[in-house]
């Protein structure tokens, strides 16, 4: 199980590495969006720094209408797992994110009341 942070409005946030092509660790703290039914989603040139693998370029429909993105694959660590996911790559992603998919086997624990915030398999 992970603690997470909630952002200055709310947001939900967890620490996630990102694992470079070369091995490298990077931590960064993504934004749990849960509206996004995918893996991940990051700004593309953050993705090609990283040296993740070019898959395909794909439409989706987001809330602003269609758009196209590159989708890669990754290789990421949460919550001392490791996993090769697809990463979508877009334009002006400003936030790492990580949608929906993440919460099919792990049990989401929000309480801001009391600033509880968890994201785990228990």
């Amino acid at each position: 199980m992970i603690e997470g942070t909630f952002g200055s409005k709310g947001e939900l946030y967890f620490e996630i590495d990102l694992i470079t092509a070369d091995g490298s660790v990077i931590t960064v703290n993504a934004l749990l969006d849960t509206g996004f039914t995918d893996w991940l989603a990051m700004d593309v040139q953050d993705i090609e720094s990283l040296g993740w693998s070019f898959i395909e370029p794909e439409k989706r429909l987001t809330a602003r209408g269609e758009a196209e993105f590159n989708i890669y694959e990754s290789t990421v660590s949460f919550d001392s797992q490791e996993l090769t996911i697809p990463v979508l790559g877009g334009e002006e992603i400003t936030e790492v994110l990580i949608g929906l998919p993440w919460l099919e086997t792990r049990r989401l624990v929000v309480d801001r009341k009391v600033g509880l915030l968890t994201l785990g398999e228990e």
